[in-house]
């Protein structure tokens, strides 16, 4: 398979994680969320545009950002933290 194919591929399965994500939330347990999450991860990966609306999105909501990251414990929220305190950030 090439590159374009395969990313098509994945950008399809990520829809179709999504679109299942009602269906699996009726499931006792959290598997919606992780359905929902694993959909839009393959989304995010294989779709500039979305990864361009989603940083878009994201500076619109400043506190959503900082709950996601926080929640994905990404060093770029630490980073952020430190230069809003006006510390020195060393890589």
């Amino acid at each position: 398979m090439g590159h374009v194919t395969m990313r098509a591929l994945l950008l399809i399965v990520g829809m179709l994680l999504i679109l299942m994500t009602p269906l699996v939330a009726l499931l006792p347990g959290p598997a919606g969320i992780f359905t929902f999450a694993a959909g839009t991860a393959l989304i995010l990966r294989n779709s500039r545009r979305a990864r361009v609306r989603f940083a878009r999105a994201m500076r619109r909501h400043p506190r959503v950002r900082a709950l996601s990251d926080r929640a994905l414990r990404r060093p770029s929220a630490k980073r952020r933290r430190l230069r809003a305190d006006g510390l020195t950030v060393g890589r």
